[in-house]
Formats: structure tokens, C-alpha cells, sequence
């Protein structure tokens, strides 16, 4: 079966996203897949395409080949396919892909993959416009962890860990695994975007975007903190962006004759780097942290965007709030329609969860099937107000992911 990848104990765990990068190569004649580093974008793309040609132009042998001769470099494979890893270091070849593509008439024989999502569609927007199918792989989803039988069995313990692959096929431990990894990404893929002299504040930046997580994004208070202004603090948070570190989600526009805020929203994709960064060493002081509610916030959202990444759609969540206070955590749109989704941490259902999507319900008249509420608890339930989903079950929210 096509998209199995991750080796653990002779078992695989499923990617979502295999089966749609092996559609895609049939329609177009370059396929890019961009990621966070580890997150397995060269596991799945050689076990995908086991007969392409492999190569990694961060070997300086590779780049070197690349740079000086760019249209030798990449001819012989216009028939046989390459898998070129982070192809964004050769600039150069993008604009020479354009001709070799448009003259073989071969579709999806040039892979290119690359951990800098910016710096990959730049390149890819100046010269393979049109020509070129783009997917984003994430860390293992919840759901994928889940099928293979490798899900954490509580909520804290699932959140610790995240879903970076090398944490399950080497086992190694979280606070072992993500201070390296923030290292590795700050003075690796950070350097290569940006020219930050002091890479030590641009750490510290980090860690205080983690303590600001599920919070409005408010730039001039991260400048204050930092003693730096907020175009550079909007810089940087662009930087995360691109790394797959840090994603905004916006405001949804309906103001429903409200005053509604405009600011966006900070998440991170992984929990479990995001815990990290919190100093968080355990899933038992999650438990205890005053961040937990926004943690498994960022955890249930980050999960939907997941879904929608690795099923090769864009992702249609939005949050509302407006002037007074009344907020919604998942705005999801589909078409004309509005579904709410309420996010608490709770293992005990409360009547006071619903709060948020009983007053959004006064303003949408939308029926109940349109309203969603997702705890820290094993059951679901099916309420006046609208439907529960324990956090275990989070892959019944795929229906409204692949709507």
C-alpha cells in the first residue's frame, strides 16, 4: 500500500500525504514538498518513488556539481526522476527546470524537497509558475500516530512528545531530541533566510513567542521585552512561519455588527517542541503548568491544520472574538457556511464550555450540527449545544477537514 514510510519495530506508520503526492506526479511535471526538518519529507519521497535518483545538495560535492553546471546537473534525469533534497540552496536550478520540464513533456519526475518553505517558493514562484505542485508534510499527525497503534494514551503525554518522527523510530527522549534540534534549526535554516547578528536574542525571541502561545499577537510587546523594534519582531515571526516553527491564525471577518479584533493569533505546530521551549521536562508538569489550556489549544488546532496540509489542501481555520470578550477557538469555513469549534481542556464536561458557542449561535442562527466542542476527556456525547469530541477522537473532525 502506497504512502507506508516510517519503519518502527518492522511496522510503518501510514502517511497521509503519500497517496496524494503519487496522484499529483501524473499532473504535473515538478512536485515540491517542504516540511520542518525531521519531519520524514526524504523517508516518504524514497519510499514513494524507490527507482527515482537521489540527491542532497546540502553535500557540498552535490551543490558544487549544481552551481557550475546547472543544466548538465539536472538533463539526465528529465526521463528516469530525481528526488533533489533541499533544493533551494541552488537557486540556479529553478530557472533551468523550466525548460528541461517544458521540453520532455514528463510529468512528475523532478522531486524537489526543502525545509525553508520562503526560500523554496520564491524560487519556485520566479520560474516553475504553473508547473509545479506544492505540499507541505508536517510531523506525524495524531491520527496517523493513532492508526499505527503509536498514539500517547493521555492528553499530556501526547502533547510532550509532539509528533517529530525520530522521537518513535530512535526513541529518544524529548528533552534529549529538542534542544539539539532548536540548535540545529537556529544556526542552520535561521542563518540562511536572515542575517540575525545575535543569535542568542533571536533564541530568546523564540522562547518568548512559546510563552505567548493561543494569545493575540501583539509585536510591539514582544519588541519591549526583546529591546528590539516591531519590524524586526514581524521579521522573525516571518522566520518561524517559513521553518514550519510558529503559524498565525487570523481573525475570521464577520463582524456580525460587532466590533471584532484584527490582531492574529500564535500557535505552535508541534506541542511537543513547544514544551520544550516552556522548559517543560515531563508530561507531568504539563499538568500543572499555568499554559496548559492554551498548550492542548495549540495541540487540537495545529492537529486540524495537520489534516488539512496532508490531504493537499489549504488550511480554512480562522478564530472570532470580538470587542467584549465573546470568542470562538476553530473557525472553520466552508463555502458560505460557519462551523464553530470550541476548544477546553477539561476533563470534566461543564455546561460552562458551551458559553462561546451558545452566544455564536445567536448570531449565526447556523444549526447544531455547525457547532463542535473538544475536551480533555475520553467520551463523546452529542449535546443540545452541539457535538463533543474527546480529544482521543480527534480524527472525527477529518469530515470537516476534507470538506
Amino acid at each position: 500500500m502506497y504512502g507506508y514510510i516510517f519503519l518502527m519495530k518492522k511496522s510503518m506508520v501510514p502517511r497521509t500525504l503519500g497517496d496524494k503526492l503519487l496522484s499529483l506526479t501524473g499532473m504535473f511535471p515538478v512536485i515540491s514538498l517542504t516540511g520542518p526538518r525531521q519531519s520524514g519529507k526524504t523517508t516518504l519521497c524514497r519510499a514513494l518513488f524507490p527507482d527515482y535518483a537521489y540527491v542532497n545538495v546540502e553535500n557540498l560535492d552535490n551543490r558544487m556539481a549544481a552551481e557550475e553546471d546547472p543544466l548538465r546537473f539536472l538533463r539526465p534525469y528529465a526521463k528516469s526522476g530525481v528526488i533533489i533534497d533541499e533544493a533551494q540552496k541552488v537557486p540556479a536550478l529553478f530557472s533551468y527546470l523550466q525548460g528541461i520540464v517544458d521540453e520532455s513533456g514528463e510529468m512528475g519526475k523532478y522531486i524537489l524537497t526543502g525545509s525553508q518553505n520562503f526560500l523554496l517558493l520564491e524560487n519556485i514562484s520566479q520560474s516553475l509558475a504553473g508547473r509545479v505542485a506544492v505540499c507541505h508534510l508536517m510531523p506525524f499527525g495524531f491520527d496517523e500516530l493513532t492508526n499505527a497503534n503509536m498514539a500517547a494514551s493521555d492528553a499530556d503525554h501526547a502533547m510532550f512528545i509532539g509528533g517529530y518522527p525520530p522521537l518513535y523510530d530512535r526513541r529518544i527522549p524529548p528533552p534529549d531530541f529538542f534542544p539539539s534540534y532548536i540548535q540545529t534549526y537556529i544556526e542552520r535554516d535561521v542563518r540562511t533566510i536572515s542575517n540575525i547578528g545575535n543569535l542568542s536574542v533571536f533564541q530568546k525571541f523564540i522562547k518568548l513567542c512559546a510563552g505567548r502561545i493561543g494569545q493575540l499577537l501583539n509585536l510591539s510587546a514582544l519588541g519591549n521585552d526583546l529591546g528590539i523594534d516591531y519590524k524586526t519582531v514581524r521579521s522573525w515571526i516571518s522566520i518561524l512561519e517559513a521553518g514550519f516553527i510558529v503559524f498565525l491564525l487570523q481573525p475570521h471577518y464577520r463582524n456580525f455588527n460587532k466590533r471584532v479584533v484584527k490582531q492574529p493569533k500564535l500557535y505552535f505546530y508541534d506541542t511537543g517542541l513547544l514544551c520544550a521551549l516552556l522548559d517543560i521536562r515531563s508530561p507531568e508538569q504539563i499538568g500543572t503548568h499555568y499554559l496548559r489550556g492554551n498548550i492542548f489549544e495549540s495541540f487540537v488546532i495545529s492537529e486540524y491544520i495537520k489534516l488539512r496540509l496532508h490531504a493537499g489542501l489549504r488550511p480554512d481555520a480562522f478564530f472570532w472574538r470580538d470587542s467584549t470578550g465573546h470568542e470562538i477557538d476553530l473557525v472553520l469555513e466552508k463555502g458560505d457556511q460557519l462551523l464553530a469549534v470550541e476548544i477546553k481542556s477539561g476533563e470534566t464536561l461543564d455546561d460552562d464550555f458551551f458559553k462561546g458557542l451558545k452566544y455564536f449561535k445567536t448570531l449565526t442562527s447556523s444549526p447544531r450540527e455547525h457547532f463542535w466542542l473538544i475536551y480533555g476527556g475520553d467520551k463523546d456525547f452529542d449535546r443540545k449545544h452541539g457535538q463533543v469530541i474527546g480529544w482521543k477522537n480527534l480524527m472525527k473532525l477529518a469530515p470537516l477537514a476534507f470538506s
